[in-house]
């Protein structure tokens, strides 16, 4: 999964892997590759504008069952 930003700034939690428990904060510019299997949290404290590229079929599993906002089959928004 890889976030880059187009403005603004983000923080991504990381859990795991070679960083173990961490924070990466992202500028205008930047962007951050985030292997499969590894937990992470996106957070911002004010609007970001960023583009988030991942493949087809990646289900987004978040913090909580499926319900309104979950899409069971890829879907073009």
């Amino acid at each position: 999964m890889r976030f880059i930003v187009l403005e603004g700034e983000l923080c991504i939690d990381v859990r795991g892997g070679p960083l173990g428990e961490a924070t990466i904060t992202l500028g205008p510019g930047q962007m951050a590759v985030i292997p499969q299997g590894m937990e992470h949290k996106p957070r911002a404290s004010t609007e970001v504008k960023m583009l988030l590229i991942e493949p087809r079929g990646v289900v987004n599993t978040g913090d909580g069952p499926a319900d309104h906002r979950t899409v069971a089959n890829d879907q073009w928004i």
